[in-house]
């Protein structure tokens, strides 16, 4: 009879066992080096930086899924052009913006080199929590609520270190103003983290 309930339960310690090996949870950091495509905006890039909290979910022998939650601030410079665009709202003394999101990268893993190189690809869903309200002089809304982009890198593994390095890419219309000029946000993003 014990024999009956023990098969099960060290089946069941072996399946929890392998699958708490292919997940953790770790915290990260890092610089953003962003820009916002326009007419409106310098073609040039400014730092920020992100903060957060990613987990790994191991889907087998070569992928893996990395779910995060990040905070990221990205910065841009206002061109010269605004002005001449948005006449009534642009303040001409104010040339830097801050656009702070709460940002959901959900990325696919591909393990490259054994564990130690992974590339990883997937979008990024972001919610914009606060911009800088000097860019108009009404103190009204010029940039949407949210953006969606997608994300391509690589990911160095070194025991419980992670050094990553990824594009951004905006595939979604920011400008909340009107449609005269799209505005897209994209860059790089250098992490380093630390899994538990």
């Amino acid at each position: 009879m014990k024999a009956k309930f023990l098969l099960p339960l060290l089946a069941a310690m072996f399946v929890s066992s392998s699958l708490m090996a292919q997940f953790h949870i770790g915290f990260k950091g890092g610089a953003n080096i962003t820009k916002v495509d326009g007419h409106s905006f310098k073609d040039k890039f400014s730092y920020g930086y992100h903060l957060g909290a990613f987990a790994e979910i191991g889907l087998g022998q070569k992928f893996g899924l990395q779910p995060e939650v990040l905070f990221n601030q990205y910065s841009t410079t206002v061109d010269s052009n605004m002005n001449h665009v948005y006449q009534n709202i642009f303040n001409s003394d104010q040339s830097k913006v801050k656009l702070n999101y709460l940002s959901i990268p959900i990325l696919l893993n591909y393990k490259l080199i054994g564990n130690f190189l992974s590339l990883q690809a997937g979008p990024q869903f972001s919610i914009l929590m606060d911009q800088s309200r000097t860019l108009l002089q009404n103190g009204g809304k010029a940039f949407s609520d949210g953006d969606f982009a997608m994300i391509g890198g690589v990911q160095l593994n070194l025991s419980a270190l992670r050094i990553s390095g990824r594009y951004i890419v905006g595939l979604k219309d920011i400008n909340d103003i009107d449609n005269q000029d799209k505005w897209k946000n994209q860059g790089f993003q250098v992490s380093l983290g630390f899994a538990l």
